[in-house]
């Protein structure tokens, strides 16, 4: 869908690593207690703090449903905004993530 390409990217520009879907999935199983707490709500500042220590950035899933939670603990951060035309981006997630499900 994008953001793989998008997360290479960024760790060259941003000389780093980026928090990634992958990062969950494949990279850092022991982060999945972290997020089922972010779900329920009881996520706190420094525990978003814990959790992207070493990271210059993220992007995807499931770092993009708490940005208003990630900002308010980075106020300092940068935003990009990625738009992107809604059929072809159906497309790919059904073609590529949706496979998985």
């Amino acid at each position: 869908t994008g953001t793989t390409s998008t997360r290479a990217a960024l760790k060259i520009l941003l000389d780093g690593d980026i928090y990634h879907m992958d990062t969950i999935l494949s990279e850092r199983p022991d982060h999945h207690p972290f997020w089922r707490s972010a779900i329920a709500g009881q996520a706190r500042t420094e525990d978003w703090h814990k959790i992207l220590a070493g990271y210059k950035g993220g992007l995807d899933y499931p770092i993009s449903f708490f940005y208003k939670e990630i900002y308010k603990a980075f106020p300092n951060s940068k935003v990009i905004l990625t738009v992107r035309d809604s059929k072809r981006w159906y497309h790919s997630v059904k073609s590529s993530i949706r496979r998985l499900i």
